[in-house]
């Protein structure tokens, strides 16, 4: 059987975009339940600058 070159490099970027998604909702998400994380300064409580 053979899979088509087009087919292969469309798996592995897709895996790569998911894989990628993943990881940073993951980060996302511990950042949002820490306490202790810096606030953004575009935020309406953050840090003056």
């Amino acid at each position: 059987m053979d899979i088509p070159l087009l087919a292969v490099l469309f798996l592995l970027t897709a895996g790569a975009v998911i894989g990628f998604a993943v990881v940073s909702r993951t980060k996302v998400k511990q950042r949002m339940n820490d306490p202790d994380a810096p606030k953004s300064t575009l935020a309406k409580d953050g840090p003056d600058r």
